[in-house]
């Protein structure tokens, strides 16, 4: 029983400490969105600027921020594992808790 206490704690912990993650990679995340988007349209009016037609333009965009797309993608990824490990905490700490409840009942 006492260590399905304390596995209890720890889970709790680590829920915890993934929330904290969460808000930070929900920062870096919003971060490099707008760092993506600022040079997404910083290249987009370079090359209108330089005569290239808008039909060009989507095709040559994403190759011209494709630095700043793959970071984007990279910090998304890390927000949406801390957000499903967030949901398994949960889960264990519903399982954990099921479990402390039968052997209550059970003594």
């Amino acid at each position: 029983m006492q260590d399905l206490h304390q596995e209890l704690e720890k889970t709790r912990e680590d829920l915890h400490k993934a929330i904290k993650a969460l808000r930070q990679n929900g920062n870096a995340y919003a971060e490099k969105e707008r760092d993506y988007q600022i040079a997404k349209n910083q290249a987009v009016l370079a090359m209108k600027d330089s005569g290239v037609t808008v039909t060009e333009i989507n095709l040559r965009i994403k190759g011209e921020v494709a630095d700043k797309l793959y970071e984007r993608d990279i910090a998304k990824v890390l927000y949406d594992a801390t957000l499903e490990y967030i949901n398994v905490a949960k889960k264990d700490l519903q399982l954990i808790e099921n479990q402390i409840a039968r052997e209550w009942s059970n003594t």
